[in-house]
């Protein structure tokens, strides 16, 4: 009985021996591996930076030799240039076109244009049930249509929207067996495409001349971008009489997505040439002078005229440098919450161009000599000069300075996206991983 006491007491003592010598082990082991893992994690994240950059310098060194991925459309410009359209049609060989627009201007600026064009003998079809972030089913509708009218080309007119939609569906006619879905991403679309012309009615997007198209997956809520050379529209005409009746919040928050175009594209830290350089000066400048104006007085013709080339220029440029991180997180805001894609840039910009910092002041400061924001001062000051400028314009605008719609849960989602759209596609200043977008998805969320 003794003998069994003991040997149980002997196996007690043990029992704590070696439960607190497990303990020990694991918060030593606990210790030493913090600084491994995070090790580990640093390597593995310089490791997909170098990818990325790698990735960058292949195409812009394949940009340099074969400059033909970014074709230049031909653009008519000026008051009135919309009845050039006629012109423009036949020269492409367009004769029965597929007129994508939106349910707005499809009832107050498309009638006379479809006039004009059945008096010169057009036979037009017209897909007017185009939304803001156009979806795959949208896309799809629009294709099913061309085909059974038999057209011959396609005409946009409207915003983004549905230049986008043509352009994607164009693409979806050249690859029938390819589903739109599997077109995201960078080259995806080698095909001859149907001539898209197209006729901006806002001035913000830009697309009437970039390489580049978005849609929404109203299924997964994910909104994409699908950039390939063959989507570019072969001509643009921009008449500033059509972007008259936009409202005043259209007018800004377009104005505003392509200030954040030019600016973007202006800070990449690649691809960057003396051509797309002065696109995006001209196009600052232009934007920081007269959209207030445009704003204000809706008539004042010339405000809107520089506008509408602004967003072109800025266009331009960015189909051949690339954006950046504030794109990658509008399109997430825009497909998860179907934010306008102006509105979530007018908010987003000014964040992420402070946490760039260091990186982009040089940029900043320059754009802040030119648009006489602030002409001294270090580089730094200036730079934040020019933030604080974009953040005036906006409250003058009637913007808003954050969203409170972003739910904390979905920010594995938007980062995941964000990251997948920016990080292989753009050459970005800074690169992002997870921890640092989403601190600026908190800053977007505390400053509303």
């Amino acid at each position: 009985m003794r003998l069994r006491q003991r040997n149980q007491q002997r196996d007690d003592v043990l029992r704590r021996r070696l439960c607190a010598d497990d303990a020990l082990l694991l918060a030593i082991g606990h210790q030493l591996d913090q600084p491994v893992i995070k090790a580990l994690d640093d390597t593995k994240q310089a490791v997909q930076n170098f990818g990325y950059r790698a990735h960058s310098k292949v195409i812009d060194i394949g940009t340099k030799i074969y400059p033909v991925m970014f074709p230049m459309p031909e653009i008519r410009k000026g008051c009135g240039s919309v009845q050039q359209l006629p012109e423009i049609l036949r020269s492409y060989g367009v004769h029965s076109p597929m007129i994508v627009t939106g349910p707005t201007i499809g009832k107050t600026i498309v009638p006379p244009i479809v006039a004009m064009l059945a008096d010169q003998g057009f036979a037009c079809t017209v897909f007017d049930r185009t939304e803001a972030n156009p979806s795959v089913t949208t896309v799809e509708k629009i294709r099913d249509l061309y085909r059974e009218r038999g057209c011959d080309g396609f005409l946009a007119i409207g915003g983004g929207s549905p230049m986008d939609a043509a352009k994607i569906a164009a693409a979806a006619i050249a690859k029938p067996g390819q589903p739109i879905q599997k077109m995201a991403g960078m080259m995806r679309i080698i095909a001859k495409v149907l001539p898209i012309i197209c006729v901006p009615t806002t001035a913000g997007t830009g697309s009437e001349v970039t390489i580049g198209a978005v849609i929404s997956d109203h299924d997964t809520h994910h909104k994409y971008a699908i950039t390939a050379p063959c989507v570019t529209p072969k001509a643009a005409i921009l008449d500033p009489e059509l972007t008259v009746s936009m409202p005043p919040f259209i007018t800004a928050t377009t104005g505003v997505d392509a200030l954040t175009h030019a600016v973007e594209s202006y800070v990449t830290c690649m691809y960057n040439t003396d051509k797309t350089n002065k696109w995006c000066e001209d196009a600052v400048v232009s934007i920081l002078w007269y959209l207030e104006r445009a704003y204000n007085a809706p008539n004042d013709m010339e405000a809107r005229e520089q506008m509408l080339y602004a967003s072109c220029t800025a266009g331009l440029a960015f189909t051949c440098t690339g954006v950046g991180y504030v794109h990658g997180i509008a399109h997430a805001l825009g497909g998860l919450y179907n934010t306008a894609h102006g509105l979530a840039n007018s908010v987003i910009l000014p964040i992420v161009l402070e946490d760039y910092g260091a990186a982009v002041y040089p940029k900043l400061a320059r754009l802040a000599e030119l648009t006489e924001i602030q002409t001294s001062g270090t580089e730094a000051e200036k730079a934040r000069a020019f933030i604080a400028a974009i953040r005036a314009l906006n409250m003058r605008l009637g913007l808003p300075t954050g969203f409170d719609f972003i739910r904390q849960s979905d920010y594995e989602m938007i980062a995941k996206w964000a990251l997948e759209e920016t990080n292989v596609n753009y050459p970005v200043p800074v690169l992002y991983d997870k921890v640092r977008l989403e601190h600026v998805l908190n800053r977007i969320i505390l400053e509303a």
